[in-house]
């Protein structure tokens, strides 16, 4: 930019805004504070004890597919949410398939009450509207250990049922807020070009100033003024061809 008759031309992408570049990697982690992971490890720890209680230790298949049902809800959602400060895709498919293996381990629970000539009490039930306060405000694994315990399996179905009912609405709302969050803010590729075409326009804001703070004198200053607005009416033309507005 040494001379008045210099064209300038901006870069390809570059900001409007000139503000500060967009972050590439999001705030990720602190999965340990959210309701539905507490509640997740519960139903894992409990799941755990219950088929010690009351299903044999070797011969049975469905007890490495609850237990593993169960350590599927609440890994996938620590990993979803460590993946999401690069990846809110993965987030959201991880906290799909958190969802998808409690509707698996809901499954089992329900088949055991039916094997055993027991039933999922009805909402209706004072048993049931007990279970349902209780979870409601209990989340974590030390309220629960003892129940676990020493109360009888038909007993322990229903708080399962109780429990997963809650966490799987949870984590529907969780889904929905992430999406939210993904529409917002895009994927890593979009900040990335985002955060690139802020730079770009960045140093082509600097540039101008260099150059226009560099002018000797007032005449100088208004001739590289309006060179500048020049510039800036043929890349917005070219914008509008572009677009076809």
């Amino acid at each position: 930019m040494k001379s008045t008759n210099q064209p300038i031309d901006g870069p390809e992408g570059a900001s409007a805004s000139f503000g500060e570049a967009p972050a590439i990697i999001l705030p990720n982690g602190g999965y340990r504070n959210l309701i539905a992971f507490r509640k997740s490890d519960v139903i894992y720890q409990g799941t755990y004890v219950f088929c010690r209680r009351f299903l044999p230790p070797y011969g049975d298949r469905t007890v490495d597919q609850m237990v593993q049902g169960a350590r599927s809800c609440k890994q996938n959602i620590a990993e979803g949410s460590a993946a999401s400060g690069t990846s809110r895709e993965t987030e959201i498919t991880l906290t799909g398939v958190a969802r998808a293996s409690l509707a698996e381990l809901r499954e089992d629970y329900l088949d055991y009450l039916t094997a055993h000539g027991e039933s999922d009490w009805p909402s209706s039930d004072p048993r049931k509207t007990a279970m349902h306060s209780y979870a409601t405000s209990h989340n974590d694994w030390r309220d629960y250990a003892r129940l676990f315990a020493e109360r009888p399996a038909a007993v322990l179905c229903n708080l399962q049922l109780v429990l997963i009912n809650q966490t799987r609405r949870l984590l529907e709302r969780l889904l929905k807020s992430q999406e939210a969050d993904f529409r917002r803010h895009g994927g890593v590729r979009e900040r990335m070009h985002a955060a690139r075409a802020a730079a770009r326009g960045q140093e082509w804001e600097q540039a101008l100033w260099n150059w226009l703070s560099s002018a000797r004198s007032g005449a100088e200053l208004g001739a590289r003024e309006v060179a500048v607005m020049g510039a800036v009416r043929r890349i917005a033309a070219k914008q509008r061809q572009k677009m076809g507005w």
